[in-house]
């Protein structure tokens, strides 16, 4: 008698489903291109909101990379006792640990070197060499774009990296 039971709830269930949408199932056509259009709007945005970040996040990582491959060759002098020297090539855009390869800076990214002794340079290629001891010349990575700037600055005592 439980089973008999059950099977009368399940079909009254099923028929006051299908009474509800007038006896048919599925999506009419005006909800699906609701649905469409709504999804394309949210990409749409989301496109463009991302598109906006791209250069942005771009710059970040470059900045933060130039800054890790400048501590590199600091530890690289003191593990191996020996100098070590990271080149910023200003006309190429490109810098890096010499003998190591080089990184290439975009192209929407501008970038000047400040050193203490020669002053702002925008050509050639600049040298900071890291001592087995810590120190060197020290000096300031410049790099700008359309919206931001960012200061990569090496403190001649320590060898210490600091963005600003």
């Amino acid at each position: 008698m439980y089973p008999e039971r059950r099977r009368q709830i399940l079909t009254f269930s099923l028929t006051a489903q299908q009474k509800g949408r007038g006896g048919r199932a599925g999506f009419t056509l005006l909800e699906l291109i609701i649905v469409m259009l709504l999804i394309s709007l949210m990409l749409g945005m989301s496109t463009v909101f991302f598109a906006n970040m791209l250069p942005s996040s771009r710059f970040n990582a470059t900045v933060r990379d130039m800054a890790s491959t400048i501590r590199h060759s600091r530890n690289l002098s003191q593990i191996n006792g020996r100098k070590e020297t990271f080149i910023v090539d200003l006309d190429l855009k490109k810098y890096g640990i010499e003998g190591r390869g080089e990184k290439i800076i975009p192209s929407d990214i501008n970038l000047k070197v400040v050193d203490p002794l020669y002053g702002e340079t925008r050509n050639g290629r600049h040298r900071f060499v890291f001592n087995v001891v810590g120190g060197l010349e020290g000096g300031t990575v410049v790099l700008w774009n359309k919206k931001k700037t960012a200061a990569i600055s090496i403190d001649p005592v320590a060898g210490a990296v600091v963005i600003k």
